[in-house]
């Protein structure tokens, strides 16, 4: 990988993020054994949604490409990332203006993202984190950071969660035990949510534990130790066990 020139690297690094269960060698190897190699600009534009799904295929030992349990809307993103068509990735939402004070008792939840605006990322391989500030009647998008620079990170974990290090909330589809101790040693309480989900949906949903908040939520938003007094340690993310998130 680090022989490859950087843009053509990029692009199949995140090619190989909203591909579950292909990392960067065997991609690049699928690609070697499709059009060869070096690989460049033109070879990579030559790929095809059949192709790379029956290469990725082939290399699984399913020959007809079928079974390799990869969507196909994430192929065709795939796809469109090899080609260099980051636009592709229709439905990024629009950040929205915000200085801080504006929201009174909000609080900031960190969304992890492969498409749009779907809260659809695992921990160790999103391609963005969608950066929202939530209170009980307002959602507003204040921020997209790019996980790319993580790639090259000595700890990738630890630069994602110091990329994130001004939320108190993740969701995430998943996250792995070592991963998910990062995140609460820096403050920042993660929520699985396995299934495929509208980021804005899902903070709609969430909005409604502002009405009886439990006790670590109640923490983050400012409440005073009697109006915690239901506050137990065994809530807090300090106390969770990694064994929880594998």
């Amino acid at each position: 990988m680090s022989q490859l020139p950087r843009d053509i690297a990029l692009r199949i690094a995140l090619a190989a993020r909203v591909l579950p269960g292909i990392d960067l060698p065997k991609l690049i190897s699928v690609l070697h054994g499709k059009v060869g190699s070096p690989l460049d600009d033109e070879k990579l534009k030559s790929i095809t949604v059949t192709n790379l799904k029956t290469g990725i295929g082939s290399h699984d030992g399913e020959e007809d490409g079928e079974d390799i349990g990869i969507g196909l809307a994430n192929i065709k993103l795939a796809v469109r990332y090899l080609w260099g068509d980051e636009s592709g990735d229709e439905g990024i939402p629009q950040v929205q203006p915000y200085r801080e004070g504006d929201m009174p008792e909000s609080i900031r939840i960190a969304i992890a993202s492969n498409t749009g605006n779907l809260l659809n990322g695992h921990f160790g391989s999103c391609i963005r984190f969608l950066v929202y500030q939530l209170s009980r009647n307002d959602i507003r998008l204040v921020d997209i950071r790019s996980t790319i620079e993580a790639d090259d990170a000595e700890d990738r974990n630890q630069f994602r969660a110091e990329l994130i290090k001004d939320c108190q909330i993740l969701f995430v589809q998943s996250i792995g035990g070592p991963a998910a101790a990062k995140v609460i040693r820096a403050d920042i309480y993660p929520i699985k949510e396995p299934e495929v989900i509208d980021a804005v949906e899902k903070l709609t949903e969430f909005q409604k534990v502002f009405d009886a908040p439990p006790p670590w939520m109640a923490k983050i938003l400012g409440k005073t130790a009697e109006e915690r007094k239901r506050f137990n340690y065994e809530d807090t993310p300090e106390a969770w066990d990694e064994t929880a998130f594998n």
